[in-house]
């Protein structure tokens, strides 16, 4: 039976063009979140929020497969929602003062059963430090615009101002958090060939 791959099945949220920045309506999508805080480049906890998320991920993914008898599918990508209590502080330089939700997207026949019996089975198995932290909910980010970055994530604050500007000029302002969707492993794809999905939900 072939691999799902919802990357393509979602092309419009998960493939956007990297030449312009475009508009897309988000539908409600369900995903397994940790909250915290910090620089992710050094924070122990940002590096524990993900290793909690893939393995309760991967956990789900083999659950589906053989509890629900329903086709194989790819782990999505791990996405991250990032702000500042004070937005004015929200730059690249300031990272210690950011706060993140990091979360990897669910598929529609994954419920809250599941993760629950997902969560015990890692649990007894692993038990990441942050698995306590995780929670399964959904998310509905509506009318948004986003655009593909390639480059180093250090570099992307061009990108993110040209998001800003489409918003502005097409008469709406931002809202939400800043949301980025991580299509690369950094440890394995040179820093000039990262793609990310940097998306802002927006409205009047």
């Amino acid at each position: 039976m072939k691999k799902i791959d919802f990357k393509k099945e979602f092309k419009h949220l998960y493939r956007p063009s990297a030449k312009r920045v475009v508009e897309v309506e988000v539908p409600e999508l369900s995903f397994l979140m940790v909250d915290g805080r910090g620089d992710p480049n050094t924070s122990q906890e940002y590096q524990e929020a993900m290793g909690a998320l893939y393995a309760v991920s991967y956990s789900l993914k083999f659950m589906v497969k053989n509890v629900k008898q329903v086709a194989d599918y790819a782990v999505m990508p791990l996405e991250g929602l990032w702000w500042t209590e004070d937005m004015s502080q929200f730059s690249v330089e300031k990272k210690h003062r950011w706060q993140w939700t990091m979360m990897i997207m669910q598929p529609e026949y994954v419920g809250q059963e599941l993760v629950t019996q997902a969560l015990a089975e890692v649990e007894i198995k692993k038990n990441p430090p942050a698995l306590s932290k995780i929670r399964f909910e959904s998310c509905h980010e509506g009318l948004s615009a986003q655009i593909m970055h390639i480059g180093p994530y250090s570099e992307e604050p061009p990108t993110i101002e040209k998001l800003h500007q489409f918003i502005a000029e097409k008469g709406y302002e931002p809202r939400g958090k800043h949301h980025e969707i991580y299509l690369s492993d950094p440890q394995r794809t040179a820093p000039e060939r990262l793609k990310t999905v940097i998306r802002q939900p927006m409205g009047e």
